[in-house]
């Protein structure tokens, strides 16, 4: 019901739709001053016999009388009964205009970076779905998943992910980010292989587990991959071993007053080493994308080269 009202209200907006609903409302209030006029009645029973006529209910407690009374129901009826109608006909084709662009994913027309298109589904994507719409994120699900385990923000396009068709209904060239899971590694690789083909430079993040499809992930193109089993089980023995260290991770990519970034080396740090940088440079450098590679520059320190990447924690 929130979602319907939020769309008439959004075609409200719309000069058509408002200056119809505008001059309808003019009528009937025009309409139920005559009347209250022409047959000496209250404007408030002027103004429900102009209601039960502009909406055609007519109940027929209260009937014009006289030629002047009928020229004003000729009046109501021409002017505010064609009018509603044709507002409301445009609200009606708004609901079924936006379920249609969701249901064919069309629902973004320009690239944004904070623009992101989730493909399949796994346990933690509606918690990521709800973590993004709360940093002002725009997200894309294509999944087969139940429509309510998402927040009413996400656009959901009910298609199977490892389908180049549905892929392509969802526009992964037109997002800031792109990310893959699924049920296995498998579904993960066939989704990537077409998101790689129609968006062949939009940055993808992918979940598996297997090494050998890390491996073919990457040869793909895609620039990360993660392991969600791997992740936690590492967390948790480093949390067991250092009690703190879970709260430290938490910090660093939870806190409002904290951001991880991943940026570009300039052209100014070419050349320097990875340990002197952190030394130079403002925020916190955890480490640097590398050769292809993520390092943290502790056991063996790495020259940065152009087109290298900083995993730094800024101030927000």
């Amino acid at each position: 019901m929130v979602s319907i009202l939020a769309v008439l209200a959004s075609r409200l907006k719309r000069s058509q739709a408002s200056r119809l609903v505008l001059v309808a409302v003019v009528c009937s209030l025009v309409g139920a001053g005559l009347f209250s006029l022409t047959q000496k009645v209250g404007f408030g029973t002027g103004l429900y016999w102009a209601v039960t006529t502009a909406t055609t209910v007519g109940y027929g407690d209260v009937v014009p009388k006289g030629t002047a009374g009928r020229v004003v129901a000729v009046f109501v009826m021409l002017t505010t009964v064609p009018l509603f109608a044709s507002a409301f006909a445009l609200f009606a084709g708004g609901i079924v205009t936006a379920n249609l662009r969701r249901l064919f994913g069309a629902v973004h027309a320009e690239p944004t970076e904070r623009h992101v298109v989730i493909f399949g589904y796994a346990p933690a994507v509606p918690l990521v779905c709800a973590k993004l719409c709360e940093q002002g994120r725009e997200v894309v699900v294509v999944t087969q998943a139940d429509r309510s385990a998402f927040p009413d923000k996400v656009d959901v396009v009910g298609a199977d992910p490892t389908s180049e068709e549905a892929v392509r209904r969802a526009h992964p060239e037109r997002a800031g980010q792109v990310l893959v899971t699924g049920k296995d590694d498998a579904e993960v690789l066939v989704t990537s292989v077409f998101v790689r083909r129609v968006a062949p430079s939009t940055p993808v993040l992918a979940v598996a587990s297997s090494p050998s499809v890390e491996r073919a992930l990457r040869d793909l193109g895609v620039e990360a991959t993660l392991s969600a089993d791997d992740l936690l089980v590492h967390t948790l023995t480093k949390v067991m071993e250092v009690p703190h260290a879970g709260e430290l991770l938490l910090r660093i990519v939870g806190s409002d007053d904290y951001a991880l970034k991943e940026v570009p080396v300039a052209a100014s740090e070419v050349g320097q080493s990875l340990r002197a940088l952190r030394a130079a440079r403002e925020g916190l450098v955890l480490g640097a994308v590398h050769a292809g590679q993520v390092t943290m520059g502790v056991s063996q320190d790495v020259v940065l080269a152009e087109g290298d990447r900083l995993l730094v924690v800024e101030r927000l």
